[in-house]
């Protein structure tokens, strides 16, 4: 079953501000968030030493049967591939790129669980 979209947009939007914070904790340089171009969209760009990171984040709250990882679908990847590329080329950026996920799990008391998936995907052709 589908979920409503407005309805995960507050868990969303959470889930990316914890991601922005851990990467920022990592000392990734914050590009852009919610980058879009057409209908597509990126919800974090980095930049860490002379590489651009683009990071998609999947926040769930535990009590959710799916398994984030499994909801990034091959043409979700394709989709963050198309846009990256579009967003290297605006930019004028020159630099090796990369595909991270990172997932969030809220659980009702607070808690947070961070797993931050480093080359998640590669771009195929």
């Amino acid at each position: 079953m589908k979920k409503n979209k407005t309805a995960t947009k507050p868990t969303g939007d959470k889930g990316e501000k914890i991601a922005v914070s851990y990467l920022e904790s990592k000392n990734y340089k914050i590009l852009d968030r919610n980058w879009r171009v057409g209908k597509y969209e990126i919800d974090i760009i980095a930049q860490t030493k002379e590489t651009i990171v683009f990071v998609e984040v999947k926040t769930r709250k535990q009590k959710d049967f799916e398994q984030p990882s499994e909801l990034f679908t091959q043409a979700q990847q394709k989709r963050i591939i198309s846009a990256a590329h579009d967003y290297l080329v605006s930019k004028d950026i020159d630099l090796e790129a990369r595909f991270d996920l990172i997932i969030i799990l809220l659980s009702s008391n607070k808690e947070k669980q961070i797993e931050h998936i480093v080359e998640a995907f590669y771009p195929t052709r």
